[in-house]
């Protein structure tokens, strides 16, 4: 036999051991646990026949504890590169059945040299999360690979985005690796997010909690707030991986794609003009108005079961990527809170990170009163909103809708704070409080202060004082929102809005 035919049936024998993961049992495990195998969730990601893998063959190089006899078929991480609608991503799959996908010090210069590769080309990275934790037998070398990723995953932070689909356990320090990136996935049953887990706990504070519970996918898409996501499984979670990389742009460098929608940009909705009820103490769907007025009534929400109180999600406007912000008056009235603030804030600072212009729809009483959410800081957290809002630079159009009061009219973007377009509809108000309760401290001592407080509601329960002072640019009838805002949008193109310089502020965290 030829000697290069020779070593030809070497590697591929060897790619073949190698690519054989954990062997078919354990495969099967991962099959009977309703989960992909690492190298099925790539295919299942990219464009057909676009992965490249990297390091297939690298090795670890432990001696401890009989490890020098061990071989891990690619070191427990499928490495490499592909396409997502034909635009380059960078990927990494942990491999749960090699020894349970845990991290060593050649497992994580993987995962860095995917990190750093993309931020070389400038494009998205998305993480699969499926490991046991660090690879105790490798000790330090275990944690400084975790510590090499974190310091990457930082320098990325706001350069490129990163998406990581936690699709099994991430216990311990494997978990601030997702909690640095963008985006968070989980899928319902299948994983689990936690710094200790359920026996350590119980053995620490005597509490018996399940991992579900603990950890588990609704745990953190409504209490926690760690994840943004969640999806029934993982062929789910893959493609709302590839729906939420189409809103976005590969880079900081670059705009979002634009994309051919269809929806006539000129479309009105007459729908609007009763949307909102007569009543302004009666709520109503925010996400019915949303999808009236984006293009096709497509909305990807980001976190929909955390803090509800306010919106947050992508759509598009005339095929342009839009970052929407919005109360919703179904719940808690749609006022703020500290999870809210802390929701929109850093929802707000990934957009302007990502040149997405910011759209804000306005219907807030105020801040959240009560004891819990004073003690809790709520001066502080809503601070992160006045923050994000004022520091980002691209363009922000506001729609108040209906209340817009006090400090949370500030809150969500008012001129002061950044706006570069406030349109009004008729049904809003702009003041100081809401105006019954102004009227009563202002004619508190007026002998007629029922005649008083309904001329005050007729006259400061509306846009028009606002828009005398300039603070609302236009007052429109809601049925021409859509065409509004894409005029808005499409003026505001070619903005143009310095910052001091500085090596960056101090936001209040």
């Amino acid at each position: 036999m030829h000697t290069t035919v020779k070593k030809i049936e070497d590697m591929r024998d060897k790619s073949a051991k190698i690519i054989a993961g954990g062997g078919e049992k354990r495969m099967q495990r991962q099959h009977d646990a309703g989960k992909l195998t690492a190298r099925e969730r790539i295919e299942m990601l990219l464009d057909p026949g676009s992965f490249v893998e990297l390091d297939r063959f690298v090795t670890h190089r432990c001696t401890n504890f009989g490890m020098g006899e061990k071989e891990i078929p690619g070191e427990g991480v499928v490495t490499g590169y592909g396409t997502v609608e034909e635009r380059l991503v960078y990927v990494f799959a942990q491999d749960f059945t090699v020894m349970g996908g845990s991290l060593g010090e050649m497992h994580a210069a993987k995962i860095c040299k995917v990190l750093d590769m993309a931020m070389k080309m400038g494009s998205p990275v998305i993480g699969i999360n499926d490991s046991g934790g660090a690879r105790i037998q490798e000790a330090v070398d275990a944690l400084s690979g975790y510590g090499k990723i974190f310091y990457r995953n930082t320098l990325a932070s706001g350069v490129i985005p990163q998406i990581s689909a936690i699709m099994g356990p991430c216990a311990g320090g494997a978990v601030y690796s997702p909690a640095l990136t963008d985006f968070v996935y989980m899928i319902e049953n299948t994983s689990q997010m936690f710094i200790t887990g359920p026996q350590v706990i119980k053995a620490v504070t005597g509490e018996e909690v399940t991992a579900e519970e603990l950890g588990g996918a609704m745990t953190h898409n409504t209490i926690s707030g760690v994840a943004h996501f969640v999806a029934q499984d993982d062929e789910d979670c893959l493609k709302q991986i590839r729906r939420l990389l189409s809103f976005l742009p590969s880079n900081n460098l670059e705009s979002p794609p634009v994309v051919d929608t269809g929806d006539d940009p000129l479309r009105t909705d007459e729908e609007l003009n009763t949307i909102v009820p007569d009543n302004s103490n009666q709520a109503y769907d925010m996400k019915e108005l949303l999808g009236r007025i984006v293009d096709n009534g497509d909305f990807y929400e980001v976190q929909p079961y955390y803090a509800a109180n306010i919106i947050i999600g992508f759509a598009r406007l005339d095929g342009q990527t839009i970052g929407i912000i919005a109360n919703q008056p179904k719940v808690m009235a749609g006022s703020l809170d500290m999870n809210a603030s802390d929701k929109a804030a850093r929802f707000i600072r990934f957009c302007d990170a990502f040149h997405i212009s910011i759209c804000n729809f306005v219907d807030v009483p105020g801040f959240l009163p009560g004891t819990t959410q004073e003690f809790g800081g709520i001066i502080r957290h809503g601070a992160k909103l006045l923050y994000a809002y004022s520091e980002a630079a691209v363009p922000k159009v506001t729609v108040v809708v209906r209340k817009a009061y006090g400090g949370s009219y500030l809150a969500m973007c008012s001129r002061d704070l950044g706006a570069d377009q406030v349109i009004a509809w008729p049904t809003a108000e702009i003041a100081v409080m809401g105006p019954a309760g102004a009227a009563n401290i202002i004619f508190k001592k007026d002998p007629d202060i029922k005649t008083k407080t309904e001329e005050y509601v007729r006259n400061f329960a509306t846009p028009y004082q606002a828009a005398k002072r300039g603070f609302v640019d236009r007052i429109i009838e809601p049925k021409d929102t859509r065409p509004a805002l894409i005029n808005a949008f499409n003026m505001l193109v070619m903005k143009r809005e310095g910052r001091p310089p500085k090596r960056h502020g101090n936001m209040p965290v």
